[in-house]
């Protein structure tokens, strides 16, 4: 347990911290998952829109600091290799 005055308050400083980054991380998540459930549905126009609201999310928690922005660079990277497979079929696949 804090025993000065200053750790006592940094601990609720955390904690109200820790409480916005919450929302935020639950926030880039939800949006990640909405864009990737749209594009293995194959709806692209929804998808695009959907890819484009969670880069915005996700380059907004990186600015914060709530994540890393290697993480976010990671996330978007990984978000945007799925919508573009999904948009052009990788070369050398035949439709059937």
């Amino acid at each position: 347990m804090a025993n000065t005055k200053s750790a006592k308050k940094d601990i609720k400083v955390n904690e109200a911290n820790r409480a916005r980054n919450r929302s935020v991380k639950s926030l880039c998540r939800s949006s990640i998952t909405k864009a990737e459930k749209l594009i293995t549905e194959g709806n692209t126009d929804g998808a695009k829109t959907a890819v484009s609201s969670a880069v915005k999310t996700l380059d907004k928690a990186a600015e914060k600091g709530i994540i890393h922005p290697n993480n976010a660079a990671r996330r978007k990277s990984r978000l945007m290799d799925k919508l573009n497979a999904a948009v052009s079929p990788a070369p050398g696949a035949t439709k059937a």
